[in-house]
């Protein structure tokens, strides 16, 4: 990077440990503990790296963002855009009543942007080091950490809590998963 300038990466993980927000749960396993471990993981290679800033949206296990799925979903988005961040990374789990849907998807606002590019590079990047399915990059625009972000924003479904074989990915990957993400915002800003 040479000028010194780091780039700054908000990381979001996703859903509060207890009260409004709590996320999707399969075969025991929360999502938000497994989206804490990923964004601890993801901060910490991000800084070892040298040429970023890091903030992470829940600082300890415990941390409730909020009082309501509302206002939980704005404090994550108010705390990215008063810093502000160059890019934020939203990171959540998928359930789906069919234990037969799997793999991992990046949901963007809007196709043909920075985001998109991003949210590509991570995809593909979470699916070799991983080895889950590719159900590739999708556009919601009705998402609110995609639509009330002022940076490029990727909300990252890193797996489905509903299937077997992703669940236990999950649990036993959740270095790998940060890693996939990290190798993504690499490739992105090319800068292996």
């Amino acid at each position: 990077m040479g000028d010194g300038v780091a780039i700054k990466i908000f990381i979001d993980q996703g859903h509060n440990p207890t009260g409004p927000n709590t996320g999707a749960e399969g075969y025991g396993v929360r999502e938000q503990d497994v989206t804490y471990n990923v964004g601890v993981y993801l901060g910490e290679m991000l800084t070892a790296h040298g040429g970023f800033e890091v903030r992470l949206s829940r600082n300890s296990p415990e941390e409730v963002l909020g009082t309501s799925n509302a206002t939980s979903l704005s404090a994550r988005v108010s705390a990215a855009n008063s810093w502000p961040a160059d890019y934020f990374i939203s990171i959540h789990c998928n359930a789906n009543v069919n234990p037969n849907i799997n793999g991992t998807e990046c949901y963007v606002y809007k196709a043909y942007t920075q985001a998109y590019d991003m949210a590509q590079q991570i995809l593909i990047n979470i699916v070799e080091r991983v080895g889950t399915k590719d159900n590739g990059v999708r556009v919601n625009p009705s998402l609110y950490v995609l639509r009330r972000t002022k940076m490029p924003a990727v909300l990252v479904e890193l797996a489905y809590l509903t299937n077997y074989d992703d669940m236990e990915l999950l649990v036993d990957e959740q270095y790998a998963f940060a890693e996939g993400i990290y190798n993504g915002i690499l490739a992105y800003l090319s800068m292996e």
